[in-house]
C-alpha cells in the first residue's frame, strides 16, 4: 500500500548551476552563468545544443537520441551532470517520468549536485525509486535527503514504504523480514512525529499501517502502534484491536475480567462477528448476570450478525432465570445494607448492571467499596463501568483511575482510552 503523504515532493525546477537556458546555448552569445561552473566536453556540447533546440520544438525523440548521443561522449563529472541537467528539463517538458528520474540519478551520481537541491532532488528520486520497487535505491536516496536536511516527514514515508516492500508479506514474522519491517517502522514513527512537530495533522492510516506491520512481523511496538490509531481515529474498530491485543497478550485473565473487556468492546462499537457476541455472552452467562447474556444475544441477533440458533444455548439458560433474579435485588439490597462486608452489595451491583440499571448498580459498588472485604480493583473497576454507561464520566474518570495493579490496571487504561476520546 503506498501512503497517503500529505507533503507532495513536485519537482519545480530551478537550477541555477548546471541546466542551461537557452541563452547560454545560443550560437556566438556569451552569458555568464550563476552558481558552479561546469566545464563541459565540446562533443557533449554540441550534443546536448541539438537536445535543447529539439526539446523545444516539442521533438521529443529527437531529443532523447540527442542525449543518448551526448551520453556516449560523456568523460567527467561535468559532462554527466549538464547531461542530466538538460534530461530534466526535457523530462518535464515531455512529462517523462522515467527520464526524470533517470536526469535526477545521473546529476546525484555526477557529485556535481549544488548543495541547495540535493535534499530535494534525492527525495524525489527515493519516490520514484519506490514506484518502481527498486526499493534499496529507494533508502539510499531517501536517507541522503535526510542527510542534506530535507522534510522528514516528507522523507520518511518514501524510506517505510521502501523497507515494507523489502519486508513483503509472504512470512513477515521470519529474518530478513521481520527487521525489515522493523526499520520500517521506525522511519514511519520518524515521520509521524515530524509531521507532529510541524503542527500537522499525522494521517490515521499511517497508524493502522503501523499496527498491521507489527502484528505481522509479531513485534512488541504493535500496542504502542494500536494506541497511537486509536488516539487519531477514536473508532470502534481501532479500539477493538488495542483490546485484542490486551487479551492475546494476557491469555490467563479471569472470566470476571474478560466480561469487563467485552463491556467495553460492546459499549464502543468493537463487537463485529458473531463469534464477538457469543464471546460476550459467555463470560456474563458463567459470572451467572443472565440479564447480560440475553442483551448480548439480542444485540448480535438485531445486528443481522447472529442467527436464531447461534447463541441459542446460553440463552435458552438465562432467559427463564431472569424474572427470579430480579425479584430478589430488593431483598439483597437490604442484605447489603446489614452485612459486615461488601461481598452481597458487589453481587447485587453485578445484578443491576447486566439489567441496565446503572445508578443502582453505582450505588451499589460505593457500598461495596464502603464495607470492604472485596477485590477493590475489580470493583473500582466496575463502578467505573457502571458511571460510564450511565453518563456521568467525571465520576467513570475518577474511578478507573482509583484501579492499581495488574490485568485491572490495564483494563481500567482501556476504559480510560476510551473516555478520553469522549469530548473529542
Amino acid at each position: 500500500m503506498r501512503f497517503v503523504t500529505p507533503v507532495a515532493l513536485a519537482l519545480t525546477l530551478a537550477l541555477t548551476g548546471g541546466a542551461m537556458t537557452a541563452p547560454a546555448f545560443a550560437a556566438k552569445k556569451e552569458k555568464k552563468e550563476e552558481g558552479q561552473k561546469l566545464n563541459v566536453s565540446p562533443d557533449v556540447l554540441k550534443a546536448l545544443q541539438t537536445a535543447q533546440a529539439a526539446s523545444e520544438k516539442q521533438d521529443f525523440a529527437g531529443a532523447k537520441a540527442a542525449l543518448a548521443e551526448a551520453d556516449s561522449k560523456a568523460q567527467s563529472p561535468d559532462d554527466k551532470y549538464q547531461i542530466g541537467a538538460i534530461k530534466l528539463n526535457t523530462s518535464i517538458a515531455s512529462k517523462d517520468a522515467a527520464l526524470q528520474g533517470e536526469a535526477l540519478n545521473q546529476m546525484l551520481d555526477s557529485g556535481k549536485t549544488p548543495p541547495e537541491q540535493a535534499g530535494q532532488f534525492n527525495a524525489i528520486s527515493a519516490d520514484q525509486a519506490l514506484g518502481a520497487k527498486n526499493y534499496d535505491v529507494a533508502i539510499q536516496r531517501g536517507q541522503a535527503a535526510l542527510a542534506a536536511g530535507y522534510k522528514p516527514e516528507a522523507v520518511n514515508p518514501t524510506i517505510a514504504q521502501a523497507y515494507f516492500g523489502k519486508a513483503g508479506t509472504t512470512n513477515p514474522s521470519a529474518e530478513p523480514a521481520r527487521g525489515f519491517n522493523q526499520q520500517g517502522l521506525a522511519a514511519l514513527k520518524a515521520a509521524a512525529d515530524a509531521m507532529k512537530a510541524s503542527g500537522q495533522q499525522v494521517p490515521a492510516q499511517w497508524y493502522q499501517i503501523g499496527v498491521s506491520r507489527a502484528a505481522g512481523a509479531n513485534l512488541p511496538e504493535v500496542t504502542e502502534w494500536a494506541k497511537l490509531a486509536y488516539q487519531a481515529q477514536p473508532s470502534g474498530e481501532n479500539l477493538r484491536t488495542l483490546i485484542r491485543l490486551f487479551q492475546r497478550a494476557n491469555p490467563n485473565i479471569s472470566n470476571r475480567e474478560n466480561l469487563d473487556v467485552l463491556r467495553l468492546m460492546n459499549v464502543s462499537g468493537g463487537l463485529v462477528v458473531a463469534a464477538d457476541f457469543i464471546e460476550y455472552a459467555e463470560m456474563a452467562s458463567k459470572t451467572g448476570i443472565y440479564g447480560e447474556v440475553k442483551t448480548a444475544i439480542d444485540a448480535g441477533r438485531s445486528k443481522g450478525v447472529l442467527n436464531a440458533t447461534q447463541g441459542a444455548d446460553l440463552y435458552q439458560t438465562a432467559v427463564p432465570k431472569i424474572a427470579g433474579d430480579k425479584g430478589s435485588l430488593g431483598s439483597a439490597e437490604a442484605d447489603a445494607q446489614k452485612a459486615a462486608n461488601g461481598k452481597i452489595a458487589a453481587a447485587t451491583a453485578d445484578a443491576y448492571m447486566g439489567y441496565g440499571d446503572y445508578a443502582k448498580a453505582a450505588s451499589m459498588f460505593e457500598l461495596a467499596k464502603q464495607k470492604g472485604g472485596v477485590d477493590a480493583d475489580e470493583v473500582n473497576t466496575r463502578l467505573g463501568i457502571a458511571k460510564t454507561l450511565g453518563g456521568d464520566n467525571a465520576s467513570a474518570k475518577a474511578a478507573f483511575t482509583s484501579v492499581q495493579a495488574g490485568p485491572r490496571k490495564q483494563i481500567a487504561d482501556l476504559w480510560l482510552a476510551y473516555l478520553g476520546t469522549k469530548g473529542a
